[in-house]
């Protein structure tokens, strides 16, 4: 942040105290972007755009009060909004962060449009060097985001965090088959478009013959960028949020045994494109193992929630959005590979389906799902024999991880979760032939 928003922030807490508040916090947020689009294979436009915004938080009388500003805005004006928000709430315990002297360095690497640009221009080449009668869309971009934090206990931290990412979709028009195959990656310092563009030629080749879904149940592969459906369920689980609410199935299950023991859970700090030195709440960020050998550790926590659990705050306190309060959230969670390839996986499949992109939503924290399969495949002793059409896949996430055959060594970012492929039992294939 520039001398302007430091200002800016410190005036803040200085008007805020002397309006009666006896504590408060100032978040800011500023990010730079500069995506670059492509459609129908041809670089479409060029974009690039700005976002600033600042959060108020203050307590007068434990009561609590929440202002966003974006864009310029005049300092009193903000605290006043937050004092008046403070009078409809209750009192609750302040939860601020001690003053830190850790310096946190930026993360990232930026790159210029054109580096952008070729890097579009040559992974739709590839694809269309493969299948010439295919239409990409395509999107590269470098987002820059500078965060701010500062709190009348003394805290002031903050850092810049620069990301990379890209999609890239295929369509694929075969009379009135219509075929879309889409994938990405998000990265710090580097995108692959050969890698990227390799992706979207294999299953292009995998969807070259449609053939019958199985019915019944088989067991079921689900690529890296699909296995993000079963990791969301278990996140919602592990959240203290869901366990004093009593919705969490694993409330009462710590040092229990909730998934194959094949599985281990941790979050990393320093690791990935969606690494963070702190949370929302000024909290250090530090590794942890939610889940070891499949036996369930440790809930993630904010501040408030952590307090009422007794376990203290595990430095997950996030805000979904400027406007709202730090809750409980995960930055990244890597999902400990095994080391069998993709191929080697499918190989060990005698009768199976994979899923590799799915329609609609995905299960809740009850676990049971039901799923239109989007793109997918048919495994017949251990070959793709064809893609599948008209097929739904029904289950239970929990029953699905206790269930797992084995997990893949192709670990790849989708979203804030590091996942392999892997392969589990005990779900439902139903579909038309």
């Amino acid at each position: 942040m520039g001398s302007d928003s430091e200002l800016r922030a410190e005036q803040l807490l200085e008007l805020a105290k002397r309006s009666g508040a006896e504590a408060a916090e100032v978040y800011e947020s500023h990010s730079m972007s500069r995506p670059v689009f492509f459609e129908a294979n041809r670089l479409k436009q060029l974009e690039s755009s700005q976002a600033e915004g600042i959060a108020l938080r203050l307590w007068r009388e434990g009561r609590p009060g929440l202002a966003v500003a974006y864009g310029a805005v005049e300092p009193q004006a903000l605290v006043d909004r937050a004092l008046a928000l403070s009078e409809l709430n209750d009192p609750e315990t302040i939860e601020l962060s001690p003053p830190s002297g850790q310096i946190y360095p930026d993360l990232g690497e930026t790159f210029d449009v054109e580096t952008l640009v070729e890097w579009g221009r040559e992974s739709i080449a590839l694809v269309r060097e493969a299948y010439p009668e295919s239409l990409c869309t395509a999107e590269w971009e470098c987002d820059a985001e500078t965060t701010r934090l500062i709190n009348t206990e003394g805290l002031d931290c903050g850092y810049t965090d620069t990301t990379l990412s890209c999609y890239l979709s295929a369509e694929w028009v075969r009379g009135e088959d219509f075929l879309s195959v889409s994938d990405g990656q998000t990265q710090r310092g580097q995108l692959d478009p050969v890698l990227l563009a390799q992706q979207i030629i294999q299953r292009l080749d995998w969807a070259k013959r449609n053939t019958a879904p199985p019915n019944g149940k088989v067991p079921v592969l689900f690529t890296a960028k699909a296995a993000d459906m079963l990791w969301g369920t278990v996140q919602a689980a592990m959240n203290g949020k869901q366990v004093i609410e009593q919705a969490s199935p694993w409330s009462a299950r710590l040092g229990e045994t909730v998934t194959s023991t094949a599985i281990t859970l941790s979050q990393e700090p320093d690791q990935g494109p969606f690494s963070c030195p702190f949370d929302d709440e000024g909290t250090p960020t530090k590794p942890i193992t939610f889940i070891q050998d499949g036996v369930l550790q440790l809930f993630y926590t904010d501040r408030r929630v952590g307090r009422q659990l007794g376990s203290g705050t595990t430095g997950n306190g996030f805000r979904p959005g400027l406007g709202s309060y730090p809750t409980p959230g995960l930055f990244n969670m890597i999902v400990q590979p095994g080391t069998a390839s993709l191929s080697e996986l499918i190989s060990k499949m005698e009768s199976g389906i994979i899923v590799d992109q799915m329609l609609g939503g995905g299960a809740g924290i009850s676990g049971d799902f039901s799923i239109n399969v989007d793109l997918g495949y048919r495994v017949d002793r251990g070959k793709i024999v064809g893609r599948v059409k008209d097929t739904m896949v029904a289950g239970n996430v929990y029953t699905a991880l206790k269930n797992l055959v084995e997990l893949g060594g192709d670990a790849e970012w989708n979203g804030s979760c590091y996942t392999p492929s892997l392969i589990v039992e005990g779900l439902s294939t139903t579909g038309r032939g």
